[in-house]
């Protein structure tokens, strides 16, 4: 055991490491954290000729629980009140998002870069995110959370996403009678948790034992299962069961924070910091021009989709152009994309390095050019005004969805 703990030590040393990045440079801290993955590992291997061994079985188990959770939390942060009232803007806007990017970039990829069928549907598929985490951080730093524009924009993110891990669930999933099991096994169990759920916790739950947790994770590892079994992602149920208790466990703020606490103190440190050891720097340098087109491709693709869409329901001029920008960041769902195509052997390691960097760009440079540009600040609560998100906004800007 004592390896174990020496590995333990080190990767949770370069999460401490990640975490002290994303608050000195104002960053999501699973963007830092697939970068210092990915330093750390060239590090490790120019000066020790050694890994970070991430293929390990009890890595990849936290790993793989930690993208789990992390896609549960994803889908409980949608306000079905919200979505309700604006479901025809936040659906036509996020399809859109969804859309352009996914079939532009995946011709892109196959025509422009001759990549493979399979791998071409994979990166449609990893660029057509938009980032949950860095757009709702953005909402909860400015205020815009409580606006009707913020709402609208953060549901429509939902949508935009929601298409993604359905996406991924369905192309790579191989249609047999598995699949039509788990879909209408899933389907049974996505009717009944929401009449279930708030019973089950009024009478058994709010105990030291933490009754909500483990309910909770025994549905993500049983569909997660059932997912693997029919040969489909664990992510796509989990994504759906947030979405579906969102209006119980998105409400229940303390349950949440500890799951956070579980999820961004344990378990998604583990599954960026392997996703950024996998990237390949000296590929990336070897091949600039197909990272430039990809990143230029997810960009254009979005603001062709997108900013009509806003013009469609009239959006002023700086909120649309805002929209599209916030819009067309993507991270985790992207990052957890490109590493199930490594993973299944769908894209090498040159095509997963630039997705992955990809995606980080897209993380980056649409949030600082909407800010620094676009902000609607008409929009913006006066000051004096309260302000609910501030408190969170340390607590919810690392998370990196």
């Amino acid at each position: 055991m004592t390896e174990v703990w020496a590995l333990a030590s080190l990767w949770l040393g370069l999460a401490l490491i990640a975490t002290l990045l994303s608050i000195w440079f104002r960053i999501a801290t699973a963007l830092s954290e697939i970068v210092v993955g990915t330093v750390a590992q060239l590090i490790i291997g120019a000066v020790l000729a050694a890994t970070l061994k991430a293929n390990e079985p009890w890595i990849q188990f936290l790993s793989g629980t930690g993208a789990i959770v992390l896609t549960f939390l994803a889908g409980a942060e949608l306000d079905p009140v919200v979505f309700r009232a604006r479901w025809k803007e936040a659906t036509f806007i996020g399809l859109i998002a969804f859309f352009a990017p996914f079939l532009g970039c995946t011709a892109l990829a196959y025509y422009g870069l001759g990549w493979t069928v399979r791998a071409s549907w994979l990166a449609g598929v990893a660029l057509s995110t938009t980032s949950v985490a860095v757009v709702y951080a953005v909402m909860l730093e400015l205020g815009l959370n409580r606006t009707e524009f913020g709402k609208a924009v953060l549901a429509a993110c939902f949508v935009n996403d929601l298409g993604t891990v359905i996406a991924l669930g369905l192309i790579f999933s191989p249609f047999t009678m598995k699949t039509v099991i788990f879909v209408i096994g899933s389907i049974a169990v996505f009717m009944v948790l929401p009449s279930l759920t708030p019973r089950f916790f009024k009478r058994y739950g709010g105990r030291p034992s933490e009754l909500e947790a483990k309910y909770l994770l025994l549905l993500l590892f049983g569909l997660g299962a059932l997912a693997g079994w029919a040969g489909s992602e664990a992510v796509l149920p989990a994504y759906i069961i947030g979405m579906v208790l969102a209006g119980t466990v998105g409400k229940d703020h303390v349950l949440v924070r500890r799951l956070r606490t579980l999820t961004f103190g344990l378990l998604t440190p583990f599954y960026f910091i392997r996703a950024g050891s996998f990237v390949s720097v000296p590929a990336l340098f070897a091949a600039p021009m197909p990272l430039l087109v990809l990143f230029g491709g997810k960009m254009l693709t979005k603001i062709i989709g997108v900013y009509p869409a806003t013009k469609a329901f009239k959006y002023a001029q700086k909120e649309g152009v805002y929209t599209t920008l916030l819009m067309s960041t993507g991270l985790t769902f992207g990052s957890i994309s490109a590493l199930f195509g490594l993973s299944h052997k769908i894209i090498d390691q040159q095509q997963y390095s630039l997705l992955i960097a990809t995606v980080i760009g897209s993380a980056v440079l649409p949030t600082l050019i909407a800010n620094a540009f676009f902000l609607p600040r008409y929009l913006l609560p006066r000051e004096g005004t309260e302000h609910p998100g501030a408190a969170e906004t340390a607590e919810a800007a690392p998370t990196g969805k």
